[in-house]
């Protein structure tokens, strides 16, 4: 190697540091907002209910709510005995839902399909018995969750419906009655949560404040468990959609986003899993906020508040997704044949994460693997296949790159030449070079091009490693490569971090990535002679040195498809200086003068 490989190099690692920079920007941390507090008009105050137990499909009783004192203007449940307080679940192939019936709310969401750890991964990642979600709460979305218990029936296999009746003090002759009604489709993510209200009088709805009727809230944060959100291994994201645009609101600490725009779906997303609201362009105002407790992981909130009821009763329907950002199940709401709601057009793919720089290199990767795996099922194969053919691809480049460097090699004595001559006049040199290689019909850049070129690939990769949902979990070598979207765990520190390196485990491929580095390092300088022993040492040992610290914590995928492209790489170089020792290449075309 000589300068023009060490100018390759340094532009690489800027590509690299650029690319993860932009990434950073575009994917900021989430920023965690002032938890809700009660304002007046809002209280939903509950006197103290006897309750019985009652039959149910799953058992746990629950305490009885304390009283809190009434006043004019606060909305009551009509006093009642006898309200069963057991915990309900909704069961099928694809989900597992349970119920409180305190506010007839949602305190566990399992997908029965995904792991975490040996257990399902619960989409409600509960810090505290109040954190419910699936919520009601009078007027806005800083109202306290109703917290009142509901009469619970089944009215079929998958629709279960909670309901109670209500009066606002001062105006206890006209009870109104609240139903939530829950139906889900044993084959899909998606559900539908009908919010009934109906006044026993021939009367208004008695729900107005500051314009809001009602909100029904999300609260708790999204599952699956994680230990904190560094951005890499998890991260939470709002998300907008409309139209074709897709939005990502900042929720910065003790703040709240409210858009009172309408939408088509509004979204809380993680590394794999979302859940998302589809407000359908409806006259509904959308807020999301982050609840920061002590002791207690941030809860991600998205509430949607529905404005002042103008009749006697009316029946909301509102459907959400609950579930993995996997392609396939995303893209059954785009088409009404494919889901048994008639949803079309919903583009609910757009929850997953996108990305500015080689976007379209991401899609017709992650487009080969899923075909190769079909024909391989090991994704770790699958990636190996797929260097194999991301290699040949650029075999044209590579090609051109050995030539260019063997035609500067055969131009070294002349180079050598103008460094002396010229020694003491940079200016004088570099232009006696640049007529050198004018002449000479050489690019000292020639050989740059495969390096360059892989870097698309890298970002690419790395973006498809770290967020396609069909990686997470995916195995290569049991026991050790257990998940390819994220770093392999040869020994855990458990609580030790090392200082300053952030290190947490003791990771094998960094390892190997480096002495398939140094070995096509090596071929490389033996292919490359007239540097300085500086330059040597500093390409060989240290660039994968560097290499080696900027790549420890990447996901484990990426690391297979750099160490199976350097063993390639190396194969190659290998292949061609054993040629080139066999048939020494022709001497580089001069430039002939024509004739007057």
């Amino acid at each position: 190697m000589d300068r023009r490989t060490l100018l390759a190099v340094v532009l690489s690692v800027v590509v690299i540091t650029i690319g993860f920079s932009i990434q950073s920007i575009l994917f900021p941390p989430a920023e965690a907002p002032a938890t809700v507090s009660d304002s007046d008009g809002y209280q939903v105050t509950q006197p103290v209910e006897q309750t019985t137990e009652s039959q149910t499909d799953t058992s746990q009783t629950i305490p009885t709510a304390t009283a809190i004192p009434a006043r004019i203007g606060a909305v009551l449940p009509v006093p009642e005995d006898g309200i069963g307080n057991q915990e309900r679940t909704y069961k099928d192939n694809l989900i597992s839902v349970t119920f409180s019936p305190y506010g007839g709310s949602v305190v566990s969401y399992q997908l029965l399909d995904h792991l975490d750890g040996d257990s399902p991964v619960d989409m409600l990642f509960r810090g505290a018995e109040d954190q419910r979600a699936f919520t009601l709460h009078f007027g806005e979305y800083s109202a306290p969750a109703i917290d009142a218990l509901f009469h619970f029936q089944q009215i079929n296999g998958s629709t279960y419906e909670f309901y109670r009746d209500f009066y606002v003090v001062g105006q206890e002759g006209q009870p109104f009655r609240i139903t939530k009604r829950f139906t889900f489709v044993p084959v899909e993510y998606l559900f539908q949560l009908d919010v009934i209200l109906a006044n026993s009088a021939n009367a208004q709805i008695p729900l107005n404040f500051n314009g809001a009727a009602y909100t029904v809230g999300f609260v708790p944060q999204i599952g699956p468990m994680f230990e904190k959100l560094d951005q890499r291994t998890e991260f939470r994201r709002y998300l907008t959609f409309d139209e074709g645009k897709k939005s990502t609101p900042r929720v910065g600490n003790n703040d709240v986003q409210v858009i009172e725009d309408r939408i088509s779906w509004a979204a809380i997303a993680g590394k794999y899993f979302a859940v998302i609201a589809l407000t359908d362009n409806r006259d509904l105002t959308t807020v999301f906020g982050q609840q920061d407790r002590e002791g207690l992981p941030v809860g991600s909130q998205l509430s949607i508040t529905r404005p002042v009821i103008q009749a006697s009763s009316v029946e909301d329907s509102y459907q959400f997704y609950v579930g993995p950002k996997a392609s396939a199940a995303l893209n059954r709401s785009d088409d009404p044949d494919e889901n048994a709601w008639g949803r079309q057009d919903l583009e609910l793919r757009n929850v997953q994460e996108t990305r500015a720089l080689f976007g379209w290199l991401d899609n017709i990767l992650k487009w080969m693997l899923k075909y190769i795996v079909m024909v391989v099922p090991n994704y770790g194969i699958a990636i190996i296949i797929l260097t194999m053919i991301v290699k040949l691809a650029l075999w044209p480049l590579t090609r051109k790159s050995y030539e260019s460097n063997a035609r500067m090699q055969a131009v070294q004595p002349k180079m050598q030449e103008i460094k002396e001559k010229y020694k003491d006049d940079t200016a004088k040199q570099n232009e006696a070079m640049a007529k050198l290689y004018k002449e000479e019909k050489v690019n000292p850049l020639g050989g740059c091009l495969p390096m360059l070129a892989q870097f698309p690939f890298f970002l690419a990769m790395y973006g498809l490693f770290s967020n396609h949902f069909d990686l997470r979990g995916a195995v290569f070598i049991p026991g050790w490569i257990s998940d390819l979207s994220v770093p392999d765990i040869v020994v855990a520190f458990g609580s030790f971090t090392i200082p300053l390196l952030g290190w947490t485990a003791l990771r094998g491929l960094p390892f190997i990535f480096v002495a398939t580095q140094l070995l096509s390092s090596k071929l490389m300088q033996t292919a490359t002679p007239g540097q300085s022993s500086g330059q040597m040492k500093m390409m060989q040992y240290g660039m994968p040195l560097m290499f080696f610290f900027i790549l420890y914590n990447v996901p484990s995928g990426l690391l297979v498809y750099w160490i199976f492209s350097n063993l390639l790489t190396s194969a190659q170089q290998y292949y061609y200086n054993k040629m080139k020792k066999k048939t020494p290449p022709p001497p580089p075309p001069t430039t002939r003068k024509k004739r007057s």
